[in-house]
């Protein structure tokens, strides 16, 4: 006779049965290939009451309690100045989702509101100052963050064309105002298709964004108003259309990054131009196919 499951087993349980290849097997891959989690380690998981963030803090309580992984878990709320109701539904989907949240209040939004320049970045950037100090307050050495697949490489797709830079979002950082502090973000390979396929399949219903303008975010959408993120998930629909590996390329060109075909680049604060040694060339030591002959 087979057991009734809980509505919160049916979730834990989906996981690791039917989204073990998609979902769990890639947040394995990512923590073990970038070395975000080691024994001793005190993790802050930071939940915004997204469907990302609320995947990852399953994923850690599976790590820590199922997988033998010697870690310790905090699973903090900060309440940036949300809606009583969707502070509500972050509370009820914690309880339906057996997360044990430690939620904080604060008036970031407020801040950010009345900020006229660039409320955006000032509002992210004042959310994880306050996440590190809460966190490290409990004593924890790292916070880990909901950031999957997809935002790595629109990451990479906005730097470029709003940014003119070439840049990604690091599967880990150390912190440069808290020390000792780290940020992982252990979903970094699993795509947001997936995850919105665990959501529906559980029947599942989180906010959609860290932002008190949540609330108007479909408005927005029929306007056309979207953000910078959303115009490049939508490039690189139009993108796959054509070519299905899209997503893997963009990923794979901040790997295979040439540093003879980078006309400037800049390390640890100095900037390196390819002018600074380009009559040393030396035809013996360099590859024949330096020139870009091939590229159309």
């Amino acid at each position: 006779m087979s057991r009734i499951l809980t509505p919160q087993q049916k979730i834990e349980r989906s996981i690791v049965t039917d989204f073990r290849r998609d979902i769990w097997n890639k947040f394995v891959m990512g923590y073990e290939r970038y070395d975000m989690i080691k024994p001793g380690d005190k993790i802050a998981v930071c939940i915004s009451g997204g469907k990302d963030s609320m995947l990852l803090a399953k994923c850690m309580q599976h790590l820590q309690k199922y997988q033998g992984m010697d870690i310790g878990l905090e699973f903090i709320v900060m309440n940036p100045g949300y809606s009583d109701a969707n502070r509500q539904r972050i509370i009820d989907n914690a309880a339906l989702m057996g997360i044990p949240i430690k939620m904080f209040e604060t008036k970031v939004f407020d801040i950010a509101y009345n900020t006229k320049r660039n409320p955006c970045y000032l509002c992210a950037r004042m959310r994880r100052g306050w996440l590190y100090k809460f966190a490290q307050d409990l004593g924890c050495n790292k916070i880990a963050l909901g950031h999957h697949f997809d935002d790595v490489i629109e990451t990479i797709l906005m730097s470029m064309v709003y940014g003119g830079q070439i840049q990604t979002m690091m599967p880990k950082l150390h912190s440069r105002n808290y020390a000792g502090m780290e940020l992982i973000r252990p979903l970094y390979m699993v795509k947001e298709a997936d995850i919105i396929r665990w959501v529906e399949q559980n029947d599942l219903h989180f906010i959609r964004c860290a932002c008190r303008f949540t609330e108007s975010y479909e408005g927005l959408e029929k306007k056309g108003e979207v953000s910078k993120r959303q115009e490049m998930k939508e490039l690189i629909a139009k993108f796959r259309a054509t070519n299905p590996n899209i997503e893997n390329n963009i990923f794979k060109s901040v790997y295979n990054v040439n540093l003879r075909t980078v006309i400037q680049y800049e390390y640890k604060g100095k900037k390196y131009n390819f002018m600074d040694t380009y009559d040393d060339y030396d035809p013996s030591v360099q590859a024949d196919d330096d020139d870009d002959e091939g590229i159309e």
